[in-house]
């Protein structure tokens, strides 16, 4: 087993890391939603954001793996975080650095590995955007690319706090947090030949809810909104709240299932004992995206925005 070398600038790649505070520090959606993403569209078993300590590589998110950490000594991400490219590794059996690795004859059992450095916000390669199978595989040059869109992503968020991102009432993404992951996940998709789907809603009736009964009942009929929504659909698809009674759901993925997801909002709302479940409605916009006419994310909402308009329009004028 070859252990990974130690980079030249090691000690401002260390002090760029922990100036993050972020080792050892809670899970996070943020990075969880991109885990998530890329661990189905390259359908993998496991997906990590993996960052590179002194002695351990530490998962900030993982998925499809319970360990929270491993030794650096024995680790693919410290291989990963030498050189600005993607580290694959298609069989690690028939691979001298790695045949013997105990990752590879132990659990997690790894025949395949491909990694992309992530970075501190002044460029230092502090750890990965990794992904891990039990079966070897092939990995083309756009397979790298989207990997490195996954990492790009992951990036954003390094160089972001997280209440930057995040609505502090519903505690699902705000407006500039769905701006940043949709400016990515768009051309990816497009790229890879992905079905895009965005979903626009508006509460219906929430100033006469507000001014009924006031900003806390409205404050509460936000956030059981957005809960509906998160149980609604695929821990993948990225849910925000854009500002006042306005949400919005991106869904990518080769096949989407915004049908499924539309009908169960109303049940989980009304399984609820919250005095006002019967009180909320809302009215939602679906669009397509489309790479000829969608150049930017802003256009792809605008559309989805006037579908929006035009369902509550037919509500309100009977049609169904």
């Amino acid at each position: 087993m070859k252990k990974p070398s130690i980079p030249l600038n090691e000690t401002v790649r260390l002090k760029s890391l922990h100036s993050l505070r972020i080792l050892d520090s809670v899970p996070e959606e943020r990075f969880d939603r991109i885990t998530r993403m890329a661990k189905r569209i390259f359908d993998v078993d496991i997906c990590l954001v993996s960052l590179v300590a002194s002695n351990r590589q530490w998962f900030k998110s993982k998925q499809g793996l319970d360990a929270c950490e491993t030794p650096r000594s024995v680790s693919f991400c410290g291989h990963a975080i030498l050189n600005e490219k993607a580290f694959v590794i298609e069989d690690a059996l028939i691979d001298q650095r790695f045949a013997d690795n105990p990752l590879v004859a132990d659990e997690p059992r790894i025949r395949f590995y491909a990694g992309y450095p992530v970075h501190a916000p002044n460029g230092e390669r502090i750890g990965t955007l990794c992904l891990i199978d039990p079966e070897p595989r092939s990995f083309s040059p756009k397979d790298e690319q989207t990997l490195k869109d996954f990492a790009a992503l992951v990036d954003d968020e390094l160089a972001s706090s997280s209440k930057v991102h995040v609505d502090e009432l519903t505690g699902i993404a705000n407006r500039r947090g769905f701006t940043t992951v949709a400016q990515h996940l768009l051309p990816l998709c497009a790229r890879n030949d992905l079905n895009v789907e965005l979903l626009f809603f508006d509460l219906d009736g929430f100033k006469q809810l507000n001014d009924k009964f006031g900003h806390e009942a409205g404050d509460q009929a936000l956030k059981l909104f957005a809960k509906a929504l998160l149980k609604s659909f695929r821990s993948a698809d990225v849910v925000s709240r854009l500002g006042g009674d306005e949400f919005a759901v991106m869904m990518a993925g080769e096949r989407v299932f915004s049908e499924r997801a539309l009908e169960t909002i109303r049940e989980h709302i009304d399984t609820t004992d919250d005095t006002l479940a019967g009180k909320l409605n809302w009215s939602v916009g679906r669009i397509q995206f489309d790479k000829a006419r969608h150049a930017s994310m802003e256009e792809l909402l605008a559309d989805a925005d006037k579908e929006m308009y035009a369902d509550k329009f037919r509500k309100t004028a009977g049609i169904r």
